[in-house]
């Protein structure tokens, strides 16, 4: 690299160019908005795009949603004998409860107010242990890779970083429950008992791994201290 390139990349990194280190996972697809879907959206059908602000909040709801249905769901792999499915349930709502905490920061900078109605049992959705855990990887993957990417994009053409940056490390950090919901479905049977298992989730991004990945010292998403980490059960 030449001086005059080494020059440039301080200057991008100043100009915000650090964001991409933070949550390095950048949309593989870009996701245009579309007509806004009905009923739960089921992955590949558009995204209704709105202004940055409005987006967040959007996406505040769905988190806090989340949160309070895999609440929900813990309860009831509890109740059906299913410890480690109960126990991998709270360490989503965890991750998604860290989501809505830092949605909420940007909507309070952009002068808003997050809007999330409580929720009755029968609309939180929770059917059997085994239905609960297809529509968790199917909303998740929603999120991921269609409505994360979406509202990054109109992020990106508004100039905020700071929503870019939420909006980035809830898609990285979905990634994590897109697979744990995946290998619960198809081993579903083999974890039957009441032995829990133990998850540790970021503070600052939701990243969520098992005990036997806690081999770092900081975050791989947005570098927090592995200290801070919490551990579920």
């Amino acid at each position: 690299m030449t001086r005059s390139q080494a020059l440039q990349a301080v200057a991008q990194l100043c100009a915000g160019a650090m964001l991409a280190s933070l949550c390095p996972a950048q949309p593989d697809e870009k996701q245009g908005a579309g007509e806004p879907a009905t009923g739960e959206p089921a992955v590949g059908e558009p995204v209704k795009v709105g202004t940055t602000l409005e987006n967040l909040i959007a996406a505040y709801s769905r988190a806090n949603e989340a949160h309070e249905r895999y609440v929900a769901c813990a309860k009831k792999a509890d109740e059906e004998g299913y410890a480690k499915v109960a126990s991998l349930f709270r360490a989503a709502a965890q991750a998604r409860q860290v989501h809505c905490l830092r949605y909420g920061e940007v909507i309070k900078q952009l002068k808003g107010a997050p809007a999330s109605a409580a929720q009755s049992p029968q609309d939180l959705q929770v059917k059997s242990t085994q239905e609960n855990l297809l529509e968790s990887l199917k909303q998740e993957t929603y999120e991921r890779q269609t409505m994360c990417p979406a509202f990054m994009e109109r992020a990106k053409a508004e100039g905020n970083t700071d929503a870019v940056r939420v909006f980035n490390c809830a898609r990285s950090s979905g990634e994590d429950l897109m697979t744990f919901f995946k290998e619960a479905d198809a081993k579903l049977p083999a974890m039957k008992g009441n032995e829990p298992a133990v998850y540790f989730v970021c503070p600052t991004c939701g990243h969520t791994v098992t005990k036997a990945q806690m081999g770092f010292k900081k975050c791989p998403i947005c570098f927090t201290t592995a200290k801070m980490f919490s551990e579920v059960k």
